[in-house]
């Protein structure tokens, strides 16, 4: 790799600006679990062959000119600076144990290994930024949990891109010379005739038309609501200051079948409008249960929702996403694709994937990723705020569940 001072600085787009502010320094943490131990050789020798360490902004320092203008500065990477090890097996509370404490017992409970490791990273997410000494990024190895945890920060690429970019670097576990699959293959179909030519000219038309159309309404209905329109206050919203506050994690569990079941019951419906149905319904019930008989009719909560605007769904290099936090909103939600197929990583066979950020100035966030027929979301939540969100995950896993048993219903009348 060349080193600094071959390559010339480049600046830093807009949305990485935006990642930067103190409100909005998002880090992206990526928790993927082994079947097995992780070996830490073959770790650093995966990622010293990955794609991402050939991408520049992966080898890059973040730094700033003398009129305060970021940029990223070619750098030798030194892999050992970006791998951390822990050894010892961390509790529930994300504490560490000592030797005897952490390996005394032959197996640990599931559940239990699962929320020693979200709270670990919801510790991360609110007192551990990335330093700027070294490229924006770290590998934490937690040996005794059989995980590693990507931590990226945002500035370097959105989580489509830098999902496709950790993917390239896993092979599927039916197939050790196979990429991982994120969307299902589809044969191109060829609509000939000429009596058609026009009739597609104009649906193509219509469809422009309507594009500018609902894209004029809904600029008008931000900028509205940005100036002049806030949620209301509910026993959830977050208030100044809250992207500092400490942080609980934890793991809501879905069935793709189950929310396909849904979809295929209401016309004209996608998962991503599943998984909103489900948010509102967990919401309302998680409401109703910190405040009952208050929870009012025609309550609005207003949702930050990540959208990809590619076209293509397969793996791609980084590229930035742009969007803008809507001011006075009660929560943020994300939506990806993950593998159809179960996975490994440096030859360890691949059980979970899950992804979510560092905190936001609101006081819950949550990230939903699909693996291999499974839908994982992680809900961080400010704890003064909301101090139970298992309870949360239980309502909107609840919530899926008495969906469906709507949708078999309608199947059956």
């Amino acid at each position: 790799m060349a080193g600094p001072g071959t390559f010339s600085d480049e600046p830093l787009t807009p949305s990485g600006r935006l990642f930067l502010q103190p409100q909005t320094n998002v880090v992206i943490h990526c928790i993927v679990r082994g079947k097995n131990p992780f070996d830490i050789d073959s770790v650093k020798s995966a990622v010293k062959s990955s794609l991402m360490v050939q991408h520049p902004r992966f080898c890059s320092l973040l730094v700033r000119d003398k009129n305060g203008f970021e940029h990223w500065r070619r750098t030798q990477l030194d892999i050992d600076q970006h791998v951390i090890v822990i050894n010892n097996r961390l509790d529930k509370s994300g504490n560490f144990l000592d030797e005897s404490q952490g390996f005394s017992r032959v197996e640990e409970e599931e559940d239990d290994d699962e929320a020693a490791v979200n709270q670990y990273v919801a510790d991360l997410s609110v007192s551990s930024p990335l330093s700027t000494d070294k490229p924006l990024w770290e590998l934490h190895i937690l040996m005794a949990h059989k995980c590693t945890v990507f931590r990226i920060h945002h500035a370097l690429g959105d989580g489509i891109s830098l999902l496709s970019m950790l993917m390239a670097s896993c092979r599927r576990a039916d197939d050790a010379d196979a990429l991982p699959r994120l969307a299902p293959e589809k044969t191109p179909e060829f609509k000939g005739g000429k009596g058609r030519d026009w009739f597609w000219l104009f649906i193509v038309i219509w469809g422009f038309l309507k594009m500018v159309w609902f894209t004029l309404m809904f600029v008008t209905e931000f900028g509205i609501r940005s100036l002049f329109v806030s949620d209301r206050k509910t026993v959830i919203i977050g208030g100044d200051g809250v992207e500092l506050w400490p942080r609980k994690l934890a793991t809501a569990r879905f069935l793709l079948e189950d929310m396909k079941a849904v979809k295929k019951a209401i016309p004209k419906t996608t998962i991503n409008d599943v998984l909103f149905g489900v948010v509102s319904s967990g919401l309302s019930r998680y409401l109703d249960h910190r405040t009952p008989n208050a929870l009012q009719e025609g309550l609005r909560m207003t949702g930050v929702a990540m959208v990809n605007l590619r076209a293509q769904p397969g793996l791609q290099y980084a590229s930035l996403l742009n969007y803008r936090l809507l001011c006075n909103t009660t929560f943020t939600i994300s939506n990806l694709i993950g593998p159809l197929e179960e996975i490994t990583i440096a030859g360890n066979p691949v059980s979970s994937i899950k992804v979510n950020t560092s905190s936001l100035p609101q006081a819950i966030t949550m990230h939903m990723l699909s693996y291999a027929g499974r839908a994982e979301m992680q809900i961080l939540v400010a704890k003064d705020i909301i101090p139970d969100p298992e309870f949360l995950a239980k309502c909107f896993e609840d919530a899926l569940l008495e969906m469906k048993e709507a949708a078999i219903g309608t199947y059956k009348a």
